[in-house]
């Protein structure tokens, strides 16, 4: 983001230094997503190959599907949001910083119960997988 400069300053306020940290932050969080995008593309073809003859792995396939969806969309509103940010250096006063910090604390709340989903959601499937292993072994 260009309006937003991220190098934080002795000379910057509270309000400045609040702002320059959720830029960071969110830039992270975006690149996050993404790299949970790929990993997401791998699962779902992990699930699609031979591994998966197995009812519970076609569940699995279905609920990566789903989770990728949703990563596109929490992507989506994340770049978006960034986007808006723009405008927080025409802020003059308290309420309209207070508003893009609300708004930070908003899509940080998605953001982290979106990412505990998935995670979730990836650990049952290598408990699955690996219990999967297991029993072939035996």
């Amino acid at each position: 983001m260009e309006a937003l400069k991220k190098e934080i300053f002795e000379h910057d306020s509270d309000v400045d230094v609040t702002h320059k940290i959720n830029t960071i932050e969110l830039d992270n969080w975006i690149n996050h997503l993404q790299y949970v995008k790929k990993e997401l593309k791998n699962l779902i073809g992990l699930c699609g190959k031979e591994l998966n003859q197995r009812v519970e792995v076609k569940t699995m396939l279905q609920q990566f599907q789903k989770k990728d969806v949703e990563n596109d969309t929490m992507l989506s509103a994340l770049q978006k949001y960034m986007n808006s940010r723009a405008h927080i250096i025409e802020c003059e006063d308290t309420q309209c910083d207070m508003a893009y910090i609300t708004e930070h604390e908003s899509y940080r709340r998605s953001y982290l119960y979106h990412l505990d989903k998935y995670r979730r959601l990836k650990d049952e499937f290598f408990s699955k997988v690996q219990g999967n292993l297991l029993h072939i072994s035996q």
